[in-house]
């Protein structure tokens, strides 16, 4: 998919912050797929080992972000940690420099933005120069009961995450390939050395992504329901969540029951599901999608399985898939920027 652009749609130079990690090549890839109107790139990693990465068929080297490096840019894709787009993306923008952020730091920050933009990007104003971009396990069901919430008003969200490792990182994906060879060669799985988690990975699944709480919720529980309120301008629905790692490379699935304030059909909701923007909705039972044939390098979220959950009344399930590393970080950020572009 490319981007619609003309003669007079602006260049910007663009600074990629972490543009050597997994995000930060799917992002250089989107850009130039899609033909974002890139004047210079400029791109900045950690700066621990000299790392080059190639965008339009030119090789950039990567250094080390400074301030005065990045206000060359008129436009800079935070796809680092939280600790870097902190020190920079708020001095940046109130320079009038727009930054987006895939991290965590401003999520949930008073008068910054949490952007999806086919479900709320009309939060995109020039008066706001910093946006943040959503948690990509949200992200699929945000998308997906978007429409559904805006004509029925959803109530209560119960889901069950099923959670790629890519989520955590390239050194993630390694330790679920290192632990399966490990598996086939000695008939066992060891917890691989380099793992940050907190179990084996391969062959296995564990309901932990992120450190406890007091109340025993994980961090990614708790991301997962104060960010729905935020992107969905609704602090009065009830979300309750498991978030779990499973032995998948990339696409994150959920498992959603939802309850509507007004009444809805099913039919009503096939219908408003089949013209959600960013959704392919599959009405036959049989045609449910997967991460391996629907959540590989895929621009759309994708829902099946719609039914009555039978135990409550007005509730319904469904299940949706979604790329992690695309409709979850790098391609969430090109979007917005694409929205930037059209101002």
């Amino acid at each position: 998919m490319t981007m619609a652009t003309d003669k007079n749609t602006p260049e910007f130079d663009v600074a990629v912050v972490g543009a050597s990690g997994m995000v930060g090549g799917e992002l250089l890839g989107l850009l130039e797929s899609r033909n974002f109107p890139v004047g210079e790139l400029y791109a900045f990693n950690s700066g621990r080992k000299k790392t080059q990465v190639r965008f339009r068929g030119r090789k950039f080297d990567c250094s080390v972000p400074t301030l005065a490096a990045l206000k060359k840019s008129g436009l800079v894709f935070f796809v680092s940690n939280e600790a870097v787009s902190g020190r920079f993306a708020p001095r940046l923008a109130a320079s009038g420099v727009w930054c987006i952020d895939d991290s965590s730091r401003f999520r949930l920050a008073r008068g910054v933005p949490l952007v999806i933009p086919e479900v709320n990007g009309a939060e995109i104003k020039p008066s706001r120069k910093l946006i943040a971009g959503p948690n990509c396990t949200i992200t699929g069901a945000a998308v997906a009961l978007a429409g559904v919430h805006r004509r029925f008003r959803v109530t209560e969200l119960r889901i069950a995450t099923y959670q790629a490792v890519s989520g955590a990182g390239r050194t993630a994906m390694r330790v679920l390939e290192e632990e399966l060879k490990d598996y086939f060669g000695s008939g066992s799985v060891r917890r691989s050395a380099v793992s940050g988690f907190p179990r084996p990975i391969a062959f296995n699944l564990f309901p932990q992504v992120g450190g406890f709480d007091g109340e025993g919720n994980t961090g990614e529980e708790n991301k997962v329901k104060a960010e729905l309120k935020k992107i969905w301008g609704d602090g009065n629905i009830r979300v309750s969540s498991t978030a779990v790692r499973v032995p998948v490379l990339r696409g994150h699935s959920l498992a959603v029951w939802f309850r509507t304030g007004r009444p809805a059909s099913r039919a009503a909701l096939e219908e408003e599901l089949g013209r959600t923007p960013g959704l392919k909705f599959f009405s036959r039972p049989e045609d449910y999608p997967t991460p391996l044939e629907n959540g590989l390098r895929t621009e759309i979220v994708y829902a099946g399985r719609l039914r009555r959950s039978g135990t409550a009344p007005g509730e319904y399930q469904l299940w949706i898939v979604s790329d992690n590393l695309y409709k979850g970080a790098a391609l969430n950020s090109v979007q917005i920027a694409e929205k930037i572009a059209a101002l």
